[in-house]
């Protein structure tokens, strides 16, 4: 019998839903409840796992020293520790996903909320190991090992990439205070900014209502895409009043983030705070230069998508920030059985084994859709175990909507070429963490536009959908980059105050939008609303995700079969070479200026044909 404070998933008391609502999703398969004795169980065995890993790594003195030979007792340590380190880091993600399974869902939880607490403060000191490892790999030598041993060269990218990271790590006694203090600091700032976040409700004032609608502020947002203009300006209106009841503390949660941040990437000798999320994303700097120089160089472009869209909508001076994701168009509403159908169609169109994974993900209900209360806000996709993932969006009938589940369920695909690696083969960094993702989304547009035809009013739909997602990923994104370069140098001398951190984010908005917005009408707290700021520069590699998504489609629609053949292999590596190396296989050098821009051609003609569209409207 299982403890009487477990109650079984069946049990719950869930409303009966309703038919064809948007699901949730079942992680019952992980383990039976949330306390169940299968995942306790689990979690005793990693924890001993993790003692008895610590307790090799100091027999075996893992650990910084003077540089020398690899001999040979240090090739048998790499082949016993490897395969413990991957094991501890399956049962990490495991139970990891599994608790933010629920804390996710329900911000309300505070039973899972505390257990996922005292996991991560269980698992911290992997955290230290993983450092006293990568300088043990720089004191022995990463190439000595991965020549003599079989473990270390199937493990051959992450061993080597430790051993440089072993070049920006404090003492030893250094790492483990501040892998300990993370969970008090740096980690409890984001997860204050994700608590406050997905509390917080929205007062819209709907047009001839009585009273205002009180609504989680993950809907309100949703309702950027409504029909109504009133109901859109309603809701962005009754957003920015939301913000101000917490931009304080979510000020001071940001302001000691990126403090954090700062000193411990002095004390590590990192040159500048963007010089550690290049080394993660495996991208160097002349790559990073060549793709903001062609999104700098498309801004007026982007202008000129946005003045059309105001032209469209009536407005005289530039698009008002509520109506960035306005529906123009004949945009058709999707249930939610239409709208995996039609995922699944566009998907089949490239493969058969990707159109698959909709069924599989639909049907053992690996999606959680319905837009509730408590729920985390924006969409992700997260890794559980083997092939599984799960995926997290709000579902509201819009395309958008529709866009963003064939996203996350590239993210899933991706994830399914991935499941047969080891956890540290897996580790795929942010740049190219998008690349199924974004290509799957250019297969939902170019298969949406097929379908279309001449359809004037449906091509406007489906091509203000897509552009108005990709404007968010270059334009709005290069803002947000703007504005972490400005925030990050200037917390550098003191705390900044929100009258200091709005003005930021306006300067950077009107550099990146132009004369494409309404000057009157910007977001000034889009600092308070977005969690990725808690990553440092988290954004940046979704542009990169986006343009060498829709490079890497114009190589499959230039050969198809030779890029099928070669696709899911390139998927299965994206944890096993840097994204140079990656794209070098299909004969793209993202160092080169041209190859950013060609992708970005590709929207310039979308917002051509979108310009043609509105003109005849007009």
């Amino acid at each position: 019998m299982p403890p009487a404070d477990v109650v079984a998933a069946s049990a719950l008391a869930e409303p009966e839903p309703e038919p064809d609502a948007p699901p949730r999703w079942d992680v019952s398969g992980v383990f039976p409840a949330l306390g169940s004795r299968e995942q306790a169980v689990a979690d005793e065995e990693l924890r001993a796992r993790l003692g008895r890993l610590g307790t090799r790594f100091d027999e075996l003195d893992i650990r910084a020293g003077e540089p020398r030979d690899a001999t040979d007792a240090d090739v048998a340590a790499v082949e016993e520790l490897l395969p413990e380190v991957n094991a501890v880091l399956e049962g990490m993600r495991l139970l990891g996903a599994y608790l933010y399974a629920h804390v996710s869902t329900d911000a309300r939880d505070d039973r899972a909320a505390t257990m996922l607490s005292r996991f991560q403060a269980d698992t911290a000191s992997m955290t230290t190991l993983d450092k006293r490892l990568s300088a043990w790999l720089a004191t022995v030598g990463a190439e000595a090992l991965i020549e003599r041993s079989a473990q270390a060269g199937d493990h051959a990218y992450a061993l080597r990439r430790a051993a440089a990271a072993a070049e920006h790590q404090m003492s030893e006694a250094e790492e483990d205070l501040a892998a300990e203090l993370s969970l008090t600091g740096g980690r409890a700032w984001a997860k204050l900014h994700g608590d406050l976040t997905a509390r917080l409700t929205v007062a819209v004032r709907r047009p001839g209502g009585a009273a205002p609608e009180i609504v989680p502020m993950s809907m309100a947002r949703g309702l950027a895409t409504d029909p109504d203009a009133a109901v859109r300006r309603a809701a962005f209106e009754g957003e920015l009043e939301a913000w101000d009841t917490v931009v304080v503390p979510l000020a001071s949660a940001l302001n000691a983030f990126k403090g954090e941040a700062n000193a411990l990437n002095r004390r590590r000798g990192w040159t500048d705070s963007l010089a550690p999320a290049l080394f993660r994303n495996g991208i160097d700097r002349p790559t990073l230069q060549a793709m903001q120089e062609a999104v700098v160089a498309s801004l007026p472009d982007w202008s000129r998508y946005l003045r059309a869209k105001a032209a469209l909508l009536g407005h005289e001076d530039g698009l008002p920030w509520w109506d960035l994701l306005a529906p123009v168009g004949d945009r058709r509403r999707f249930r939610w059985t239409e709208a995996t159908d039609a995922v699944r169609d566009a998907f089949a169109g490239f493969s058969p084994r990707l159109a698959d994974l909709v069924v599989r993900a639909a049907g053992e209900r690996w999606i959680d859709a319905e837009p509730r209360a408590g729920k985390a806000g924006g969409a992700f996709c997260m890794s559980v175990q083997g092939e599984e993932s799960r995926v997290l969006l709000s579902f509201d009938g819009s395309f958008d909507s529709v866009q963003t589940l064939a996203h996350e369920l590239g993210h899933a695909y991706h994830n399914a070429n991935l499941g047969f690696r080891t956890p540290l083969q897996r580790q795929t960094p942010m740049a190219l963490a998008e690349t199924a993702s974004i290509f799957c989304e250019t297969i939902m547009v170019q298969a949406g536009l097929t379908a279309a035809g001449d359809d004037r009013g449906a091509r406007l739909a489906i091509l203000d959908g897509d552009l108005s997602g990709a404007c968010q990923v270059v334009v709005d994104i290069h803002s947000r980059f703007l504005f972490e370069q400005a925030m990050t140098e200037e917390r550098a001398a003191g705390v900044l105050p929100v009258a200091r951190l709005r003005e930021l984010m306006l300067d950077a908005q009107r550099s990146a939008y132009g004369d494409g917005l309404d000057p009157a009408h910007l977001h000034r707290d889009m600092w308070a609303v977005k969690g990725h700021y808690y990553t440092a520069y988290y954004n940046w590699p979704y542009t990169f995700g986006l343009l060498f998504g829709i490079g890497l489609y114009a190589e499959y629609e230039r050969d198809p079969e030779r890029f099928r053949l070669g696709y899911d292999d390139l998927l299965s590596a994206t944890g096993l070479a840097d994204g140079a190396e990656l794209a070098a296989r299909f004969g793209i050098d993202v160092r080169d200026l041209g190859f950013w821009t060609a992708s970005l051609d590709v929207l310039r003609a979308r917002i051509a044909e979108l310009e043609a569209l509105a003109h005849v409207d007009a």
